[in-house]
């Protein structure tokens, strides 16, 4: 009767465990898919969130550029209404005009943008 109980207890034993390890990994596969659903809903909104950050980083870039566009157009238009020298030489620069004696030197440079090595 010993070895019947000592079968039936490692039988027991056994089945219990094999039991125990299926539970495990039904719990792991279940965290995983409850892991990947989150991912899943959440990524669509990281990737527009990160869509929206490059566009907020041109967007930004664009301003200062037209700031600097509206600083110098400012200096110009205060130069134009209270420097007369300034006028002058603007309209003599672009009506090809010169003054009396006066030689005009005119270098064609070229754009930086376009010399600047890659």
């Amino acid at each position: 009767m010993e070895f019947d109980d000592d079968e039936f207890s490692y039988r027991h034993r056994s089945e219990r465990s094999w039991m125990h390890h299926l539970s495990g990994v039904l719990r792991s596969l279940i965290a995983l898919t409850a892991v990947i659903i989150v991912i899943g809903l959440f990524w669509p909104e990281l990737q527009r969130q990160r869509e929206i950050a490059r566009q907020n980083t041109e967007l930004e870039a664009t301003i200062a550029k037209e700031e600097q566009k509206l600083a110098e157009r400012t200096r110009q238009l205060d130069w134009l209404r209270n420097d007369p020298q300034y006028v002058e030489l603007l309209a003599r620069d672009r009506l090809n005009l010169q003054k009396e004696g006066e030689t005009i030197f005119r270098f064609n440079l070229p754009d930086p943008v376009e010399t600047t090595p890659r």
